[in-house]
């Protein structure tokens, strides 16, 4: 097909125009860019002639001088409640479980081996010292004799009676059990840890599971020489410095052993205390308001106190809540 002249030139023309399009563009993206880049303020540099800011000028709202930080009274303070460190008394106590003991227990046993005929005494009743308390019959076939009477060694209360008429005994059976419940005591056995701690005279207090909210006091009246080989631990036996009718034998007893006893040193209660990677810390108050990080050396402690060996002087307002969100230095505020 062959194209007309006025078609041949029209092609032409229209490339012309595309290409002068696309220079006035190019042009324009460069002019625009040289106006901006001339319209952005330059910062001076070291040697230059740019004047520094007019003394007393403030920077732009939002921005803050490079190097400077915000004081610490521009943060908000943290509530804290605070108690004073003042000298106390400090007791180390070991609780531990035990048993209420009749003071003495004596078994009664008959003389001669045979066949218990009689039993004149049951549990709870009271005997004295030289009633006859049981007849064995020692006869065998063959052979009679005469019965043999149990006599009690002790004056007390009967309480066990682990034979019946009618049972065959040795020598070595116990027909009763007899204790004086006059005086009764606790037996508990301390763990070998504490037992170089634990000597006469020592004070505890008691607490009996049938006499819930209740405490006795006791002395440790009775120290064993020596440790138990198989449970390693040293028995002793403790006294009621006041007799209770309502205690019994038998009963289930929580002792709270005082080992240690120290007077007029600094305490703190035990909340405001932190364990941190192994170190003891508290945070103290200063006159500037202040949260000061305080590094402890502790001593006894007790259920609700802690001594202070180092650290801490008498006096001092140690922080007892909300030390768990502060720092060293921040501000704070005491709270009642």
């Amino acid at each position: 097909m062959v194209r007309s002249r006025k078609e041949k030139g029209t092609i032409p023309r229209i490339v012309t125009k595309g290409i002068i399009a696309l220079i006035l563009v190019f042009a324009g993206l460069i002019g625009f860019s040289y106006v901006k880049k001339e319209s952005v303020p330059q910062n001076p540099v070291p040697g230059g002639s740019a004047q520094a800011p007019a003394q007393g000028s403030r920077p732009v709202s939002g921005a803050e001088p490079r190097g400077r930080t915000s004081s610490p009274g521009a943060r908000n303070a943290i509530a804290v409640r605070v108690q004073e460190v003042r000298l106390g008394t400090i007791a180390y106590q070991v609780v531990i479980n035990g048993d209420v003991l009749a003071r003495t227990q004596v078994a009664i046993y008959p003389t001669v081996a045979g066949k218990l005929t009689e039993a004149r005494l049951q549990v709870g009743d009271p005997v004295r010292r030289g009633d006859t308390v049981a007849l064995v019959d020692p006869s065998r076939p063959g052979e009679v004799y005469a019965q043999s009477p149990v006599v009690s060694p002790l004056s007390g209360t009967i309480l066990q009676a682990p034979v019946s008429p009618g049972d065959t005994l040795t020598s070595q059976t116990a027909v009763y059990l007899v204790g004086d419940l006059s005086r009764l005591l606790v037996e508990t056995f301390v763990p070998e840890r504490f037992s170089t701690a634990v000597r006469k005279g020592l004070t505890a207090q008691v607490s009996l599971e049938a006499l819930p909210g209740e405490t006795f006091d006791t002395v440790v009246d009775e120290v064993s020489p020596a440790l138990d080989p198989a449970s390693r631990t040293l028995k002793i036996r403790l006294q009621f410095t006041r007799q209770d009718p309502r205690i019994r034998a038998g009963m289930f007893a929580r002792v709270n052993l005082v080992t240690q006893t120290r007077r007029d040193v600094p305490v703190v209660p035990r909340e405001a205390v932190i364990n941190t990677y192994g170190s003891w810390i508290v945070f103290v108050v200063t006159e500037q308001q202040q949260a000061q990080r305080r590094e402890l050396r502790l001593g006894l402690e007790s259920e609700d106190t802690l001594e202070v060996l180092s650290g801490l002087e008498p006096g001092e307002l140690v922080v007892i809540a909300g030390q768990n969100f502060l720092s060293d230095k921040d501000p704070i505020r005491v709270v009642p």
